[in-house]
C-alpha cells in the first residue's frame, strides 16, 4: 500500500486552517490550481472528500475534520521534535464540546472531569443556544452537545440522545431568609423568587405547581443563565428555583440551603451526538463513564 504523502497533507492542513484557498495560495506562494491539485491527490489517496465546495467557499466534511485533527497532531509533534530533543512532544486529541449556555457549570465540570488531567487531550468548549449547538453538531464542528433540552430526531437529522442524569429541583435560599420555615407554600407566599425564563421545563413545572397551590409568587427576576441565578440567590434577598448541583459549593459551605424539593420538578441532563462515520473515541469513553456514574 502506498504511503501517505505528507506534502499533500500539509497543503490540506494550511487550507483547512485558513479556510480560504486564495489566501492560502498567496501565503504559500503557489498557484491556486497547484494547491487544488495537491488536495485532490490527498483526497484520492484517502478515498474520501475532505472539503465540500459551496460556491466559492470551502467547508470541511466529516472526514476533513478527522483529517484536520490528525494533521494537527502530526505537525505539532514535528514542531516539538524540532524544538527540543530532550522532551517528547505529545500528540493531543481535540474534543469539541458544546454546552447550552444556561446549563449548570458544575454539571459541565462533572462531565469533563475525566479529561482534565489528560495530557493527550485538548478540550474545546463552546456555549450557545440549543439551535446553534445542534447546527455545530450537524456540521461536524462539535463532537457532542450537553443540554437539558433534548432535540427531536428523524431520518434527516439522526441525533442520538444519551440520558446522563436527573436531579430534583429545589427551592433554595440563604439561611437568614428562610429562617425556620420549610413549607413550600409558606415560603412562596412570603418571599420573592428568582425563576428561569418561560419555555424551560423547570419553569413550566414551577408555574403548574404555583397554580396547584393557589399562589401567585412575587417574581424578583427571570433569568436564562443559571450562573446568574446562582449569583443573585447568594445576595440573600430572594429564593431561587434551581437544581442543587448549580450551587453545590454554596450548599457545602452553608451559605445556601435547600428548603425542600419542588414536587414533580426534575432537571434532566443529556448528551447529544450524531451518527458519524468517524466517531470521536474520546467522546465515546466519556459517555460510557457517564452512564456508570451519576455526577449531577
Amino acid at each position: 500500500m502506498a504511503e501517505l504523502n505528507y506534502n499533500h497533507l500539509r497543503y490540506f492542513w494550511a487550507v483547512a486552517l485558513d479556510g480560504n484557498l486564495t489566501r492560502t495560495a498567496t501565503r504559500l506562494n503557489v498557484s491556486q490550481s497547484a494547491l487544488s491539485t495537491q488536495i485532490r491527490k490527498l483526497e484520492t489517496r484517502l478515498g474520501v472528500d475532505l472539503f465540500e465546495r459551496r460556491g466559492k467557499a470551502l467547508h470541511l466534511t466529516e472526514a476533513g475534520r478527522v483529517a484536520l485533527d490528525h494533521a494537527d497532531a502530526i505537525f505539532t509533534a514535528g514542531q516539538d521534535l524540532l524544538g527540543t530533543l530532550h522532551q517528547t512532544g505529545t500528540a493531543r486529541k481535540a474534543v469539541r464540546i458544546g454546552a447550552l449556555a444556561t446549563l449548570s457549570r458544575n454539571f459541565q465540570i462533572g462531565f469533563l472531569q475525566p479529561l482534565l488531567r489528560r495530557t493527550d487531550t485538548e478540550i474545546v468548549l463552546r456555549s450557545g443556544s440549543n439551535d446553534e449547538l445542534l447546527r455545530g453538531l450537524q456540521s461536524v464542528n462539535l463532537d457532542v452537545v450537553l443540554t437539558n433540552q433534548p432535540p427531536d430526531s428523524d431520518a434527516l437529522t439522526p441525533f442520538i440522545v444519551h440520558y446522563l442524569s436527573a436531579q430534583h429541583v429545589g427551592l433554595i435560599g440563604a439561611p437568614a431568609l428562610l429562617g425556620q420555615t420549610r413549607r413550600i407554600a409558606d415560603l412562596l407566599a412570603a418571599h420573592p423568587v428568582i425563576l428561569p425564563t418561560r419555555g424551560s421545563s423547570v419553569r413550566t413545572g414551577f408555574d403548574a405547581l404555583a397554580d396547584r397551590l393557589g399562589i401567585r409568587p412575587q417574581i424578583a427576576a427571570e433569568v436564562d443563565d443559571i450562573a446568574m441565578m446562582r449569583l443573585l440567590v447568594r445576595e440573600g434577598v430572594a429564593l431561587a428555583v434551581l437544581p442543587p448541583i448549580a450551587v453545590q459549593d454554596e450548599l457545602a459551605s452553608g451559605a445556601l440551603i435547600v428548603a425542600d424539593e419542588l414536587p414533580g420538578i426534575v432537571e434532566t441532563f443529556y448528551a447529544v451526538t450524531i451518527e458519524r462515520r468517524f466517531p470521536n473515541l474520546v467522546v465515546r469513553s466519556l459517555l460510557e463513564r457517564a452512564r456508570n456514574a451519576d455526577f449531577a
